[in-house]
């Protein structure tokens, strides 16, 4: 694939203007569609080329990547009438986190008509897959990965091919799973040591020294501190991403206790008004849930 033909992105929230800035930095025009018109006009001032329509998109670029905030949206560009329209000379990349079995289904669905679809949902929030160092979890027709690897090359640094459609789903909801938990650890650690008086900057580097280092805590730990919740990755994504663990979850037989407790801290942050903040924010439920000295048993 030449890097001078043109991919298209539909979706330009916080992971895809990051997916933009890759696809421009190797040399791929983009064209881009959102229905938010600032969107469209920050992917012209970055240098990409903004349509009025998903459909536009499609009558434009062969390589379709879908950053779109759900399942339902995901069917809606590809298969509605007001979609992209897609045809047998295109390859849509779908890199949003989806119901797995949906995404099966429509991959499917895509094959019997002659059409080619990939998942691909990204591990890492914005601000690393800017950095370009993102992992894509493929699922798909492998003829048709080796196709797009030139764009999923562009767009991350390491793409795992896990199977058919739906694989890559599956997957990557195991992943932010952990990923969820392991900024909750962090949280309540980091709440934890500061009521005992640590000082939080240097705490962090012990964690990070020890035995319970995550990479939670390169990425999130200093916003906990300083309390600057900038969103690289909404608490509203992470709420969407739990519940669609659950329904799985419930479709096989699996319990999934320290996800509900999760899910109950970011329920408990949004009714605070903070779903549109970093997911980071989740430490201020912990810093709520701090008792008052007065109230502490054996406290003076």
């Amino acid at each position: 694939m030449d890097s001078a033909q043109p991919v298209g992105m539909i979706g330009l929230g916080l992971i895809g203007t990051s997916l933009d800035m890759r696809l421009l930095q190797a040399g791929f025009p983009v064209a881009g569609f959102d229905i938010a018109e600032d969107r469209r006009a920050n992917l012209a001032r970055v240098g990409g080329t903004a349509c009025a329509t998903a459909r536009e998109v499609g009558e434009c670029c062969k390589f379709i990547v879908l950053a779109v905030f759900n399942t339902d949206q995901v069917e809606s560009v590809v298969e509605s009438a007001n979609g992209a329209n897609p045809g047998k000379d295109h390859l849509i990349i779908c890199t949003s986190t989806c119901d797995p079995d949906r995404i099966e289904a429509l991959a499917q669905r895509m094959a019997q008509r002659g059409l080619r679809f990939l998942e691909s949902p990204l591990s890492g929030n914005s601000d690393q897959i800017a950095k370009g160092n993102g992992v894509a979890l493929v699922g798909g027709d492998r003829a048709a990965v080796d196709t797009a690897l030139p764009v999923l090359n562009a767009l991350c640094k390491q793409s795992f091919h896990l199977g058919p459609a739906g694989s890559g789903g599956r997957a990557k909801l195991a992943v932010n799973l952990v990923g969820g938990l392991n900024r909750a650890v962090m949280a309540e650690g980091l709440a934890f040591a500061e009521s005992m008086g640590l000082e939080l900057a240097p705490f962090l580097e012990v964690m990070k020294g020890s035995a319970v280092y995550s990479r939670a805590m390169d990425t999130r730990g200093m916003k906990m501190i300083d309390r600057d919740f900038t969103p690289h990755a909404w608490l509203t994504q992470s709420l969407k991403d739990f519940k669609l663990m659950h329904e799985v979850a419930a479709r096989v037989g699996q319990e999934l206790p320290l996800a509900s407790l999760y899910t109950q801290i970011v329920e408990s942050c949004i009714a605070h008004g903070e779903g549109e903040l970093d997911n980071s924010v989740v430490i201020q439920e912990l810093r709520r849930r701090r008792i008052k000295p007065e109230k502490v048993p054996g406290s003076s």
